[in-house]
């Protein structure tokens, strides 16, 4: 129903305009793995645009043939079977918006990801003109989009795992209905997020998973003897690789009576 949804005008108008921004966050993401939990469109729709080695797509079981006809590889959210530490980005296109999980989900993409590892998420705002669908008679919702976060909340799950906020960029103004003709235009995108973000159909959240790192502390007990002016610190007792051991005395300026 879902890739449905995205063949209507509003849902290509959408998609559209997603893989231009996702374009963007993209562009500065490199390393081996990038992975797409969720299916929306196909799966070459935003994979195309990634700079990693090698990207893959785990959609639910639900959506397990895309839109093409294409398989790709289908797991549960909450349970991915990923190694812990792999991944080096994650997108999440509308993933959480159709989950009853989204904590779960979460976890486990702090799991996966890599230390410094990167993760985009888009979603449908609960607010906004798109907020009143349910005040519409025949808005154009996709079907089962019924767990909508705000990228406010969001941001507070993820700094509850001691994930960094790299931005939050608000998109899409438009109308939620089927049959809306009205063109977008980047023109009309850029007033938007100047003049009234909060009234933004979609938003896109980018975050950097934190690196742990912990500064080992010397005891006291072995620290180096430091010198100062050329004389060591004392010693109770001399040892073949002590200063003492290595001085060559002058016979004739011994005392004696010693």
């Amino acid at each position: 129903m879902t890739q449905e949804w995205l063949q209507t005008r509003l849902g290509k108008a959408l998609l559209q305009m997603e893989v231009r921004v996702v374009e963007e966050a993209l562009d500065g993401i490199f390393g081996e793995q990038c992975l797409q939990l969720g299916l929306w469109g196909d799966n070459r729709t935003f994979m195309r645009l990634t700079r990693t080695q090698c990207c893959s797509v785990i959609a639910d079981t639900r959506a397990a043939i895309t839109s093409t006809g294409k398989p790709c590889a289908v797991g549960d959210m909450h349970r991915l079977p990923i190694e812990s530490d792999s991944i080096d980005a994650i997108l999440l296109p509308h993933t959480l918006d159709f989950s009853d999980r989204p904590h779960a989900v979460l976890r486990e993409v702090d799991r996966v990801l890599r230390r410094d590892g990167r993760l985009i998420i888009l979603g449908f705002k609960p607010g906004g003109l798109w907020g009143l669908r349910r005040l519409i008679p025949g808005a154009g919702m996709p079907p089962g989009a019924d767990h909508l976060i705000s990228d406010r909340r969001l941001r507070d799950w993820l700094q509850l795992l001691d994930m960094r906020i790299a931005g939050t960029t608000r998109y899409f103004f438009r109308w939620p209905l089927p049959g809306n003709k009205a063109r977008g235009s980047n023109k009309w995108e850029r007033r938007g997020q100047a003049w009234w973000p909060e009234l933004a159909a979609c938003y896109m959240l980018s975050a950097q998973k934190r690196v742990s790192t912990l500064t080992p502390v010397r005891p006291l007990w072995r620290t180096n003897p430091k010198v100062v002016a050329g004389l060591a610190e004392p010693s109770t007792r001399a040892s073949r690789t002590s200063p003492i051991s290595r001085i060559r005395f002058d016979p004739q300026k011994l005392d004696p009576s010693n």
